[in-house]
């Protein structure tokens, strides 16, 4: 690939930047806030940020975002909100029936939608009513098994969590709650693929995402390129995590097509008919999904909320201004750009599109940054499938 396609813009970018572009936003009502204290969680280091701060979102802000919001996505035929941590029920019940009733005052006659990812452990029978009542997706965070699941996600006391989130997962079945399972892969997970899909298909997932555990440190855990990084030991082996990956598409393409829904699979898909694949890792360009902190700070990406990536916040600087700023729309053409050119000659590239730019922490052997940490693992699950993927697209 010359350079002048790898500097030129994509059509449909192009096309989105003459324009208002529709940017949706992972909302952080707490921060990092969170009644659990995980082994890998990435984002409860952020609390330092705002240190001696009480992270929560006050309803002034609340109302003031959600004005903001709705009208800077107009364009769009669904305003969705991402509700996020930290753990996200830590706001309160109150606080989320305030932010219902906003949307309702706000909204000009879109068709408006919710979700929420959560630890599970706080839901009651209130929670599901205000979920079931008002249509709330709810994600939860479950790794597997007991003993899988225990051996990371614990509370502060040190306390797995397997039985309080199993009882959430339990509730929201039987009150008719619209929910999905969020799994991480890390250093205890990798190796159990097929038990984990069948233990999500014996709790009743049938919406599941299963999403890689993998993180550098130096005084914490820092963004790619930072000098003197090292991996995680928490993080998940790259071959592994291909090997997983592999094992759960053999159970699944083998008696769950069309029953049970994988978003990685449907956007591999999505990507082999050249149609979009509808999650931001899996396209040529990102820069469409911000995260909102609790106070109002405006950050590129929840994967890159560090004091560089600011782009504002919403009492000084309106939505619309944010959604199409020149910083966000260059660190969205840069998910392309800052690839090693050994990618563009890659027969996967245009499955993964270098996959997120927050694991490009490897350098080739000539030498050039960027190149995607988890690499080797997705070629693995590329060649594995490749006959079943064009066949289905076909």
């Amino acid at each position: 690939m010359g350079n002048f396609n790898r500097r030129s813009i994509p059509f449909k970018y192009a096309q989105e930047s003459l324009g208002q572009r529709i940017v949706g936003v992972m909302i952080k009502p707490v921060g990092a806030l969170c009644n659990l204290d995980c082994a890998y969680c990435y984002y409860l280091g952020k609390e330092k940020l705002y240190a001696g701060q009480m992270a929560r979102m006050d309803i002034q802000l609340l109302e003031k975002f959600t004005e903001q919001y709705i009208a800077a996505n107009q364009r769009a035929d669904e305003i969705s909100f991402c509700w996020h941590g930290g753990e996200p029920l830590l706001a309160g019940l109150e606080f989320f029936k305030k932010a219902v009733s906003f949307q309702k005052k706000y909204n000009p006659g879109k068709q408006i939608s919710n979700s929420l990812q959560t630890n599970g452990t706080l839901i009651n029978q209130d929670w599901v009513d205000f979920f079931r009542e008002n249509n709330f997706l709810v994600g939860v965070s479950i790794d597997g098994p007991q003993a899988i699941h225990d051996a990371t996600r614990r509370n502060k006391r040190g306390q797995g969590t397997f039985t309080e989130v199993l009882k959430g997962i339990e509730m929201m079945y039987k009150g008719g709650v619209q929910y999905n399972t969020l799994t991480t892969v890390n250093h205890v997970s990798q190796d159990h693929g097929r038990e984990i899909y069948l233990f999500l298909k014996s709790i009743g997932s049938y919406h599941m995402q299963f999403l890689p555990v993998l993180e550098y440190i130096k005084s914490g855990i820092v963004p790619p390129g930072t000098p003197g990084s090292q991996l995680a030991p928490w993080s998940v082996s790259s071959e592994k995590y291909g090997d997983f990956l592999c094992d759960i598409f053999d159970l699944w393409s083998k008696d769950d097509v069309g029953t049970r829904f994988i978003p990685f699979f449907e956007s591999v898909l999505a990507n082999y008919l050249g149609v979009p694949p509808g999650i931001c890792a899996w396209c040529e360009t990102c820069g469409n999904n911000v995260a909102l902190e609790w106070n109002g700070d405006v950050y590129l990406c929840d994967h890159f909320v560090y004091p560089e990536y600011k782009i504002g916040n919403i009492s000084t600087m309106s939505f619309s201004q944010m959604a199409s700023s020149d910083i966000l729309f260059r660190f969205g053409l840069g998910k392309r750009n800052g690839l090693p050119d050994g990618c563009f000659r890659c027969p996967y590239y245009k499955l993964c599109f270098g996959e997120c730019p927050k694991h490009r922490f490897l350098t080739t052997a000539d030498g050039q940054p960027g190149l995607n940490a988890l690499c080797e693992g997705y070629k693995r699950f590329f060649a594995h499938t490749e006959a079943w993927f064009i066949k289905m697209g076909q």
